[in-house]
């Protein structure tokens, strides 16, 4: 039973993930909104609107390690599985000056996602300071992008044009609240199963949030991004990941931590939000190998992205293999090295 829960919050979350998408960027586009917009916010939000959801759930019933776990997890499935696959159907070819705003706010957001787990700093304070800096990224970008008018706002118009939604208004708006409601039925689903899961096999709710809770929270961006490379759009593919990494790290941790602040430290008990600072970075529910991936999955799209203009087939694969490799040390598989 435990095991058709988490099925069935995995499926809701990306039938209702695609339908929150596919219904918004209908009413948008009845509305005139331009496909700039759209990309920019409609696609890259609601693609990570499966992680915001399950988040809040995980958070609201104590389950931390979910949470952060989901977009530590998320982040990282986003880059070497979600990158990878598109990579392996078709290899990307890159414009560096396209992509260098959005990877360097990407890069240094990455960095400030892993100050405020080593220093266990997800206060109401950080989550408004969080969600202001999504605004302004927002706001920074779409002026940027009608301005200059450079292969960056193609970059983002591709984004929007991807998604084939033409729906009335009507059917638009019933189709996004449909979809919203699948998300978040399978969030409750896929939170309590992995809440059984993890107290039946002994395993942390942290590695259920880095792996199967992220990878089911990913599959829209995974839906997104195949989409784009079966069509030779590849290039949208990899927009569409860095822009969900910063949405991920600025738009979901910033909103759950303003709503309900919690402590990555030590497995907490009644209140989420205990102090639990004297317990040393050792007790983090996120540890030193799971910051190191993050970081090393970055740095590998920064490589494989920026510098040879070309994410080719063999980096996909390569992309692959370093994300099962991931998966299996984050399930002792693969015997951990002592320097670890």
């Amino acid at each position: 039973m435990t095991y058709l829960m988490v099925l069935g919050g995995l499926i809701l979350l990306f039938i209702g993930g695609e339908g929150l998408v596919r219904g918004s960027v209908s009413v948008a586009r009845k509305l005139n909104i331009s496909e700039l917009v759209i990309g920019l916010t409609l696609v890259g939000f609601g693609t990570s609107v499966p992680e915001l959801v399950t988040s809040l759930r995980a958070i609201s019933e104590g389950a931390v390690g979910i949470a952060v776990g989901n977009v530590v997890g998320s982040n990282i499935a986003n880059v070497l599985l979600v990158l990878g696959v598109a990579a392996v159907i078709h290899p990307i070819i890159t414009n560096p000056r396209a992509l260098m705003r959005d990877t360097s706010i990407m890069v240094i957001m990455t960095a400030v996602l892993c100050t405020l787990i080593w220093f266990d700093l997800f206060s109401r304070l950080a989550g408004f300071v969080l969600v202001a800096a999504l605004l302004a990224y927002i706001a920074f970008s779409l002026i940027a992008d009608r301005t200059a008018g450079d292969k960056a706002a193609d970059m983002h118009a591709e984004e929007g044009e991807i998604v084939e939604a033409n729906y009335g208004i009507l059917l638009g708006i019933l189709i996004a609240v449909a979809g919203l409601a699948g998300v978040v039925i399978g969030a409750k689903l896929l939170v309590d199963g992995g809440v059984i899961i993890a107290r039946e096999f002994g395993i942390s709710e942290t590695v259920i949030g880095l792996s199967i809770v992220a990878i089911g929270t990913s599959l829209p961006e995974l839906a997104t991004s195949a989409i784009a490379a079966f069509r030779g759009k590849a290039d949208v593919a990899l927009g569409n990941i860095i822009g969900s990494n910063i949405f991920n790290i600025l738009g979901i941790l910033g909103v759950t931590a303003l709503v309900h602040p919690f402590s990555v430290r030590g497995v907490p008990t009644g209140d989420v939000t205990t102090d639990a600072m004297s317990s040393g970075i050792s007790h983090s529910l996120i540890s030193v190998g799971d910051i190191a991936a993050l970081l090393l999955s970055v740095a590998l799209m920064v490589v494989f992205a920026i510098s040879g203009k070309l994410v080719a087939r063999w980096e996909g694969a390569v992309l692959l293999f370093a994300y099962a490799l991931y998966m299996g040390l984050t399930f002792n598989l693969i015997p951990v090295p002592a320097i670890l």
